[in-house]
């Protein structure tokens, strides 16, 4: 075996050092989406790459999403937390408490070098333009839906039943996957990372 192979970094240092040398894409932070299907992986990767980066703060859009709006949280989102970071300041939003069905008090996220934005969605039209990076989880819906069901077991049954339908319509209307820069598929060591089909197909703005 080469030793240029044994002292080359694994996929996600690599992704890591591609998304610092990003431009930044929100006044001084360089926002990177993680999008994919619900059951795919979303938050345990953000929390991977989110590690790789050395600590970078990850907002789960499941603070902003409730019962009644699940992919209805846009305004929310630009007013907390786009807002703020775009002027280089802390972002302060308000968690939804999905046990009490209201939210919560003001949580704070710094305007960090990088931060992460990971959920269902997190690809969307009004997002893109203040993306550095958009990272789609390369998991078919099926496989995906299964594993959340799995995990959530027959207590969520009744949300799974209403949540399939409605990301698929979301997804249907406004696709995340055909604009991701990269691609990642998980993996039981580590995932792969592979470039994906929106790569140079998008114009970042300028810092």
């Amino acid at each position: 075996m080469r030793q240029d192979s044994l002292d080359s970094p694994g996929p996600l240092p690599r992704l890591a050092a591609e998304v610092r040398a990003a431009r930044p894409s929100l006044g001084p932070v360089r926002l990177v989406a993680v999008d994919g299907h619900a059951g795919s992986g979303k938050t345990t990767f953000a929390g991977q790459l989110a590690g790789a980066l050395g600590g970078a703060p990850v907002l789960h859009l499941d603070d902003l999403a409730t019962h009644e709006e699940p992919f209805a949280w846009t305004a929310r989102l630009r007013e907390q937390v786009l807002a703020p970071l775009g002027r280089g300041e802390e972002a302060r939003y308000r968690p939804y408490d999905w046990h009490r069905r209201t939210f919560g008090p003001p949580r704070p996220l710094p305007a960090a070098p990088v931060v992460l934005l990971e959920g269902v969605g997190a690809g969307r039209r009004a997002v893109r333009p203040v993306l550095a990076r958009l990272l789609w989880m390369e998991v078919d819906a099926r496989t995906a839906h299964g594993r959340g069901r799995a995990r959530d077991g027959a207590e969520q049954a009744a949300f799974w039943r209403g949540w399939v339908p409605a990301e698929r319509r979301h997804f249907a209307s406004d696709p995340s996957r055909p604009f991701a820069d990269t691609l990642v598929r998980p993996g039981a060591a580590e995932p792969a990372v592979l470039s994906g089909p929106g790569r140079g197909g998008r114009q970042l703005p300028s810092p």
